[in-house]
């Protein structure tokens, strides 16, 4: 079988391995592939493997040699699937690898927004406590969370492990989702409204999919339903918010702070409205990255592609 990699430099930036992908057939890897050069390099694969670049009706149609498509992410909307499905073409993502991952950045996102441990340090090494007539200073207001409620739109499984955290730090949670656990249900936790969710959260975090229903669903509209000065966190999707309308609450002070790892368009454009606002953090879609959590995704794009070339494929997408 031969197989092509068209961007592996985010998932394997040289801290990993390709090799057990070697052993299933001829292997090229290319850590990035322009929109120009998609099909040339596919040329007679078999198997394409890719996580941001795009495989259209378009490519497919002059590369017929391609019967499987491996997705190195969850999401596969770079992927023509009714093409593929017209062309009995396999398509594979990854449905769960970075639970652990994006929950903990979830917290940790909201730990520097109630710490700002990153600023206070810097200010320690500009020699500002060195000059400081005081023991102790503190640059930005410090928050304590203990006793405070986090609204989740989105309750599956990021969404209940950054729910875990949270009440271990003596939070209260707010859980919206159309798919309920009445379970995990507890006096520190239960299922809400939006609405309920967006007007008693003093935090909220967004770990919903990217579906047309939660498409802008922070939006002024429903940022005016929310707690003066409540925090936003999105380690979900950029869409989920409408970024001028979080640009101009963050401005008036109506959100108190946002930290976002996801961003509307990707890499980030010089002239996103969020490069333009105040407290606000932004990171470079980093919360799935950790080590642990590629090589899990790794191991998992494996074994899908294993299991489609013994004729008994896993993790298939459809249209």
């Amino acid at each position: 079988m031969k197989i092509v990699i068209l961007d592996g430099y985010t998932e394997n930036p040289g801290d990993l391995s390709w090799a057990d992908f070697e052993a299933i057939g001829s292997l090229s890897v290319y850590e990035r592939t322009p929109l120009e050069k998609i099909a040339q390099r596919i040329g007679d694969a078999e198997a394409v493997i890719t996580n941001k670049v795009p495989i259209s009706r378009a490519t497919l149609e002059a590369c017929p040699s391609v019967k499987y498509i491996g997705v190195l992410a969850t999401g596969y909307n770079i992927v023509d699937v009714a093409a593929c499905s017209e062309k009995d073409i396999v398509v594979t993502n990854i449905p769960t690898y970075g639970t652990n991952a994006v929950a903990q950045m979830a917290i940790a996102l909201l730990l520097e927004l109630c710490h700002h441990v990153g600023a206070h340090s810097e200010s320690v090494f500009a020699g500002e406590w060195t000059n400081s007539a005081d023991w102790s200073y503190w640059k930005y207001p410090l928050v304590e969370l203990a006793g405070k409620t986090m609204g989740i739109v989105g309750f599956g499984r990021i969404g209940q492990a950054t729910g875990r955290i949270a009440q271990a730090l003596g939070m209260k949670i707010l859980a919206h989702d159309e798919h309920k656990t009445p379970g995990l249900e507890s006096e520190t936790c239960r299922y809400v409204d939006l609405d309920t969710l967006f007007a008693h959260s003093d935090v909220i975090s967004l770990h919903c999919p990217l579906f047309p229903s939660t498409l802008g669903i922070i939006n002024r509209h429903n940022i005016a339903k929310m707690k003066d000065g409540v925090f936003i966190i999105n380690t979900s999707r950029g869409p989920l918010i409408v970024e001028e309308d979080l640009r101009d609450a963050l401005l008036s002070g109506k959100v108190g702070a946002a930290a976002v790892d996801v961003v509307s368009s990707e890499p980030i454009k010089a002239d996103n409205p969020l490069l333009k606002t105040r407290n606000c953090l932004i990171t470079p879609h980093i919360a799935w990255a950790p080590k642990e959590s590629r090589q899990r995704l790794m191991d998992i794009a494996l074994g899908n592609l294993k299991a489609f070339a013994a004729g008994s494929p896993v993790n298939v997408v459809k249209a």
